[in-house]
């Protein structure tokens, strides 16, 4: 076996693993539809609603009730999320908030739902400042 078929090999591995890792479901994680995450908004008293995405894209467009809290400062913000609520994650296209809610699994949080298809996939309308 040549050194490039073996360097291919190893590339194709690399490209299968990273994309396994990134689309896989997360552990304890619901997937919402839009009508179902709006119905959860309203009719739960006991959910935070928290926007991943950073605050430029926030400031285009949120769910209304929404807190911003990007994926980049979400370890060190966890503080603002309390852990006895319901946490209903979304970004632009739900893989941040997946990535969200990995980083809150393993920080202890058990309840836990994103907005499968982000605002992309919302269809509703979107509060703006």
């Amino acid at each position: 076996m040549s050194i490039k078929t073996v360097i291919d090999i190893v590339v194709l591995i690399l490209i299968v693993w990273f994309l396994y890792t990134r689309l896989k479901p997360v552990k304890g994680l619901k997937n919402l539809k839009p009508e179902d995450f709006l119905n959860e908004t309203k009719n739960n008293n006991k959910c935070i609603v928290v926007d991943v995405r950073e605050p430029g894209e926030y400031k285009r467009g949120y769910i209304k009730g929404a807190v911003n809290i990007p994926l980049s400062q979400l370890q060190r913000r966890l503080a603002e999320i309390p852990e006895d609520k319901t946490v209903l994650l979304y970004c632009q296209s739900g893989m941040r908030s997946k990535n969200a809610a990995k980083v809150l699994r393993r920080s202890g949080y058990s309840n836990i739902a994103h907005l499968q298809g982000g605002v992309s996939a919302w269809g509703y309308k979107l509060t703006h400042k």
